[in-house]
């Protein structure tokens, strides 16, 4: 059962601002490529498809280092807490093995069934033995 996943990628041209820096904005989405990543490797998908959805409602990150257009860096993702209908990620994007920022993010379970009203669910059976919080 994962509790943590670690994706590497490379810095690409078009995340880059005029200095060629990644632009702050793209590491929440590499955080979120991990999240996608590691429910892949379990076989789901967090757009699975089945009246439920996972909408972000709280994201942060602090900055320590830039990334730089053609950096290749880790992004670890792991669960910090889940209760019966959110789960909380902890991202650490390293480079070298050098820390260059950290991130939260929390992701409610919700139902998005059409026709009714989008609102919070307890975490479905299945999905909830999956992901255990990280020791």
């Amino acid at each position: 059962m994962p509790s943590e996943y670690r994706l590497k990628r490379r810095v690409q041209f078009y995340e880059t601002d005029m200095a060629g820096i990644a632009h702050f904005s793209w590491f929440f989405r590499y955080m979120e490529e991990a999240e996608h990543a590691m429910w892949r490797e379990v076989g789901l998908s967090i757009a699975g498809g089945s009246g439920v959805g996972w909408p972000r409602v709280e994201a942060a990150f602090e900055y320590l280092r830039p990334l730089k257009f053609e950096d290749e860096f880790e992004i670890h993702l792991r669960i910090i807490a889940k209760d019966a209908r959110t789960i909380t990620y902890e991202a650490i994007v390293s480079k070298d093995e050098t820390r260059v920022a950290t991130g939260r993010m929390t992701v409610k379970c919700v139902s998005k069934k059409p026709g009714e009203q989008m609102h919070s669910i307890d975490i479905p059976p299945e999905i909830d033995a999956v992901f255990q919080v990280a020791p």
